[in-house]
């Protein structure tokens, strides 16, 4: 497995493993699919911001990847992030996200990031167990303000100090 910042070209890998979780799965409360176009937009934001997009990915394939940008607008969130790491599910449990994690976390520690927060759908409770497996504390809960699949959902905020 290969580790390594997101480029443009991955950005049609991306979009293929992000779609499907928008529109099968509640992980995600977004609802519309993402072009490839709208990923690269993403890389190049991160970028131009100095935060990390990376990916894994095994003999040419893209595994998974995660992301990260400042939590909220604002100079006194400027060393909050607020992560996003997806996998499609034959990546899941062997490592993968993990690994990607724990780049990710030294990304933003090393650009001065001190703390960093995850967002996840409480009908991912995988996700949730995810996180605290890596040291993530449940900090808040969210009622119903997640709207998908004509319901509404809970947001279930992890953080973890870097």
């Amino acid at each position: 497995m290969i580790l390594r910042a997101a480029s443009d070209a991955d950005a049609q890998a991306i979009a293929d493993i992000v779609n499907p979780v928008i529109r099968d799965t509640a992980i995600t409360f977004n609802s519309q699919e993402k072009t490839a176009r709208e990923v690269r937009s993403e890389i190049a934001e991160r970028r131009a911001q100095g935060h990390g997009y990376l990916l894994a990915e095994e003999d040419g394939r893209v595994l998974g990847f995660a992301s990260y940008k400042q939590f909220r607008g604002g100079p006194g969130y400027a060393r909050t992030g607020e992560h996003s790491i997806m996998l499609p599910g034959g990546a899941r449990g062997r490592g993968v996200g993990r690994v990607l994690m724990s780049a990710l976390e030294d990304h933003a520690r090393a650009g001065g990031m001190h703390s960093m927060i995850a967002g996840v759908s409480g009908e991912n409770p995988g996700g949730v167990g995810f996180h605290e497996r890596l040291g993530y504390t449940r900090v808040a809960v969210l009622p119903q303000v997640g709207w998908k699949f004509d319901r509404w959902m809970d947001l279930i905020l992890l953080q973890k100090c870097l």
